[in-house]
């Protein structure tokens, strides 16, 4: 386990790592979750294991720290990412990014284009504002202090099923709830609009099960390569892991 400071107060965001050849390759998790948890058996295919990886948690999640003076937006959650890989000594990583860990990686791209050089973004969000759900939108319905202390995180524990539970009961609520805000506000320009606008070799995975992927046209016409992962849905890493694994593992593919 590896550490690096973030934000002004010393807090840490942590990873671990497995050893290998370059680029490295960073796995980020999605709201509530944790990035081995989520990867580490994605990583460790015979397809992908001759690469350095490191799975990053983000604040408030798994082994990093929870500090309660952070805004956990999704700018935030980059710099400190970005924290992680400058301390690493990694650039030009691969990033693959599942569900928020997705619009993390898309930020962190954005502002540190040195770090990235390719993204696989597995259903990662690209709006604000998304349709109410159990998730991120359902999360950040409630006020902080309903959501902390006035049973939201008891609630939406409930609600989110045994897979998703596991590692959400881990999370700190005030990270879990100010990440949901900032994932449901987005960015400006938009998560989407910054996808489309880089130049980098860009990936987005979509679950079969998920249905269709809203503007897919238009993010391959800038270049996005758009797969469907067959026999998945939202957590396509455990729906299939074999054919998630050959997605991230396919050669990059540069934007025509």
């Amino acid at each position: 386990m590896r550490q690096a400071e973030f934000g002004s107060t010393g807090a840490c965001v942590r990873w671990t790592e497995a050893s290998g050849g370059g680029p490295a390759r960073v796995y980020l998790h999605g709201l509530g979750s944790a990035s081995a948890v989520y990867h580490a058996h994605i990583a460790a295919a015979a397809a992908l294991s001759d690469r350095r990886s490191l799975f990053v948690d983000l604040p408030g999640h798994g082994i990093s720290d929870r500090p309660l003076d952070f805004g956990y937006t999704l700018e935030e959650h980059a710099d400190a990412v970005a924290a992680a890989l400058y301390s690493a000594g990694v650039k030009g990583a691969e990033v693959v990014g599942h569900s928020m860990g997705g619009s993390v990686a898309i930020v962190l791209a954005a502002r540190r284009p040195e770090l990235v050089s390719r993204l696989v973004l597995a259903e990662a969000n690209l709006d604000p504002d998304p349709p109410r759900t159990a998730g991120s939108s359902g999360i950040a319905s409630y006020t902080e202090e309903g959501f902390v202390h006035g049973g939201g995180f008891t609630d939406t524990l409930q609600r989110v099923g045994p897979l998703w539970r596991a590692t959400m009961r881990l999370a700190d609520p005030t990270a879990l709830h100010r990440s949901a805000i900032g994932l449901v506000r987005g960015t400006r320009p938009t998560m989407r609009h910054l996808l489309q606008e880089m130049t980098i070799p860009r990936t987005y995975l979509m679950g079969e099960l998920s249905g269709e992927l809203p503007g897919r046209e238009e993010l391959e016409a800038s270049g996005v390569v758009v797969e469907t992962v067959p026999g998945a849905g939202h957590n396509m890493m455990f729906d299939n892991p074999a054919a998630f694994v050959e997605a991230v593992a396919a050669p990059s593919l540069l934007p025509y």
